[in-house]
């Protein structure tokens, strides 16, 4: 029924209305330009491109030029149409968001529908925008046209609300009743950020967002950057690093039993060049004594840095593994950002802190290439990739409302709609990089080898990753109890497996049965496996109502309506702490699904001849909440006296980040508002309104904005947005976002 490119539905479209419907065609223009600069210096999410990267942009952020023309026209008798062409400009915008996008609020085609009747029906056909909903400042029942959230809550709804194709018919039941039937082009909300480039330095990416897609603080980033730093790791392992200077043929696969925690914890002796040695007391804080260097510090120069400075390093060279202090791989502090630390316990910051239980067999599964030498020449990392996944333009969402008053003066809706959910998914799948095929996540126990036969495990048994078993989440937790790890290995779907990785776990048995792991060739894996991120929409039967009742006998005219939908087979952020600390990232951070009940009551009330007042409280209930609290204990703190978080638990999608301990969501989020708008100025030829929400946690958003006509032609239009609260609330987090916009709008008839 809809083609992908709707320019062809469009002459498809306008070849379809008979020539004369052009020989009168009423135009208008409307002139705009919008100026806005931000009101605080500091620095906004994403922004940064690096982990040192402390600085914010240009205040001056907006400089956007629009003409939207409008065209009205009859078609025969009892026909008409109607278009409008948008063509906008804005010169300070970062790349992607100047001009002219398809499907968002800079889309050139905005509207083009034909108006008729067959029957007993009112036909709209055509791109156009449907309003079931009229909450302030939220989207509840207006679930039928996607949304542009570019601009995140602060455009007019008419302007963010993105005109989809349609076929609309509506028809009047009795004296009081009217039905509508919607088949409507499935289309997603378009949020900055959400794609491969990141869109960095955008003003309004949530912090949900820029752990996907952040160059700092995204997966989709830092996954290069740990596989990177697990090829400097394996390299430093066959050179016998961790050896005494002995090739070890199954680099870090003889490492099945330390953890990242364990490594990061400890102390190392580094008085031998190349050689990483277990140190003989408590890690020196001053780093002066080598026979005791804290493994965080190892761990951060090798992640910053690779093999840069090492021995048999070319001077002057910098290893690419390194990863230059850009992606949030250990917390950096101090006044120059110089310096690291290590706290997985409390308010973990950084990846390797949410990584404690990862083994170093799994940073294997991370590696490329098989190392050749002390510097892996040739070694390449996991690597990562953004793509969309959308359904076919032949599957449209569709549904209906039917609408009807009593004899009392209520009036109410009853709405429907099958529909694919605006908010897109994000889905993570490791891949191979040569065919795309999904890879299966193994969680592997660990065998415990001892060269004099005795059942382990033993002090100085050699831990190395059992391909023979798969656990389950609960054995993986269990065996975490009981003092043994689990290394997450991952093979493709063949009878006969390949692994992926470096190297092939499923040589250690043969490479170390006589005893020696120095004396045999390293067995390559199948490469360095590719994380997918792929966004993608999913069905759901959005199931809702609204009523409005004005109150009579009372001082002042009030109005009182709510809203309600109830969102069946919906889906949630889940975040399992365990897994991801293991090294799980595809099972750690998943949607899975929910329903939801969502709802507002509001009540308008007008004083002072012609101010209204609107107060709404608004509710999202999340029927299918999960809050699995869990600790962990860890393997740098063998006393049990400090343990680490191993939660499982429904996450919030806006706030959600590395910087926040990827924050739970709430069961039951509420908000509240309060608008306010009222006519001012000579013949009442201007109007400010206001509307404040605040938010459960402690976050507000107040915009105010106001236009004058000068002229019937001439109208000044300003606008000011002020965040502020908690800085990991959906509104507290564009605190350093809050804007002023000035501008003027010229209308021509």
């Amino acid at each position: 029924m809809f083609k992908k490119s709707y320019l062809g539905m469009a002459v498809a479209f306008t070849l379809a209305i008979p020539a004369q419907a052009f020989a009168e065609v009423e135009t208008s223009v409307i002139l705009k330009n919008e100026t806005a600069v931000f009101l605080k210096d500091s620095q906004r999410t994403g922004e940064a491109t690096s982990m040192l990267d402390n600085s914010s942009g240009d205040k001056f952020y907006k400089f956007e030029n629009s003409a939207k023309i409008f065209f009205n026209g009859d078609v025969g008798e009892d026909s008409s149409w109607h278009g409008e062409l948008n063509i906008v400009h804005d010169a300070r915008a970062i790349s992607g968001y100047k001009g002219h996008q398809n499907y968002t609020q800079r889309d050139w085609l905005r509207e083009l529908y034909i108006d008729t009747s067959a029957g007993n029906w009112d036909f709209r056909v055509g791109k156009q925008q449907v309003v079931w909903g009229t909450a302030d400042g939220i989207k509840l029942l207006d679930i039928i046209n996607p949304t542009d959230f570019s601009e995140f809550n602060q455009n007019g709804v008419e302007d963010a609300r993105i005109p989809v194709w349609m076929i609309n018919a509506e028809r009047s039941v009795g004296d009081n009743s009217n039905v509508q039937l919607i088949i409507s082009q499935a289309q997603e909300n378009k949020i900055a950020g959400l794609n491969q480039d990141g869109d960095a330095d955008h003003p309004f990416i949530m912090k949900g967002v820029d752990t996907i897609t952040g160059k700092v603080n995204g997966f989709l980033n830092i996954a290069p950057a740990l596989g990177n730093t697990a090829a400097t790791f394996n390299g430093a392992a066959m050179g016998g690093g961790f050896t005494g200077g002995q090739f070890t043929a199954t680099g870090l696969n003889l490492f099945a039993g330390l953890t990242v925690d364990g490594f990061a914890s400890g102390s190392w002796d580094v008085t031998t060049p190349g050689l990483l040695n277990p140190g003989a007391g408590a890690p020196d804080a001053s780093l002066t004594d080598p026979t005791n260097m804290p493994g965080f510090v190892l761990l951060n120069n090798f992640a910053q840095n690779g093999f840069t400075g090492a021995p048999g390093f070319p001077a002057g060279l910098v290893d690419p593994n390194g990863n230059q202090n850009v992606t949030n791989l250990m917390p950096l502090s101090g006044p120059n950002f110089g310096e690291t630390s290590w706290n997985p316990t409390g308010a973990t910051t950084s990846t390797f802190e949410y990584m404690t239980n990862a083994t170093f067999a799994t940073f294997n599964t991370f590696t490329g290439l098989v190392p050749t030498s002390v510097k892996p020449t040739g070694v390449t990392g996991m690597t990562s990739e953004y793509r969309t996944d959308y359904p076919a333009t032949t599957s449209p969402n569709f549904g209906g409302r039917f609408r009807s008053s009593l004899d009392n003066g209520l009036n109410f809706s009853l709405n429907y709609f099958y529909n694919y959910s605006s908010n897109p998914d994000i889905n993570m799948s490791l891949r191979d990089a040569t065919t795309g095929n999904e890879l299966t996540v193994q969680r592997a126990a660990t065998t415990f080898i001892d060269s004099n036969g005795t059942p382990g495990p033993q002090a100085n048994d050699t831990y190395i990753p059992n391909t023979s078993t798969n656990l389950t989440r609960a054995q993986a937790r269990a065996n975490w109890d009981l003092g043994n790890p689990t290394t997450i290995l991952v093979h493709d779907g063949a009878q006969s497996p390949s692994y992926y990785g470096a190297l092939d776990p499923t040589a250690v048995l043969a490479s170390i049965g006589d005893g020696n792991p120095f004396n045999d060739a390293p067995t390559p894996g199948a490469g360095a496996p590719i994380l997918r991120f792929t966004e993608e929409v999913h069905r759901v039967h959005s199931i809702g109502g609204s009523f409005d009742y004005a109150v009579d006998g009372l001082a002042l005219p009030l109005v009182l309506r709510g809203e309600v939908l109830y969102e069946k087979n919906g889906k949630q952020p889940v975040v399992d702490k365990f897994l991801l600390s293991i090294g799980d990232i595809t099972s750690a951070l998943k949607m899975e699904d929910a329903d939801t009940f969502k709802y507002v009551i509001g009540a308008d009330v007008t004083v002072l001849t012609n101010m209204l007042v609107s107060a709404q409280f608004i509710q999202f209930r999340n029927l299918d909440y999960i809050d699995q609290p869990d600790r962990c204990v860890r393997q740098g703190d063998p006393s049990g006296t400090t343990t680490t978080d191993c939660s499982r638990y429904t996450a919030d999608f806006a706030t959600m980040s590395l910087t926040n301990g990827l924050q739970k969501a709430e069961e039951n989020k509420e908000f509240y508002s309060l608008f306010l708008s009222k006519p001012f100025g000579e013949s009442q030829l201007g109007r400010i309104n206001n509307i404040l929400i605040y938010e459960e946690g402690g976050g507000y958003w107040d915009r105010i904005d106001a236009e004058y006509s000068l002229t019937d032609e001439i109208i000044l239009i300003g606008e000011v947005n002020m965040y502020w609260g908690d800085e990991d609330t959906t509104f507290g987090q564009f605190k350093n976002s809050s804007n002023a916009q000035i501008g003027v709008k010229w209308i021509m008839e």
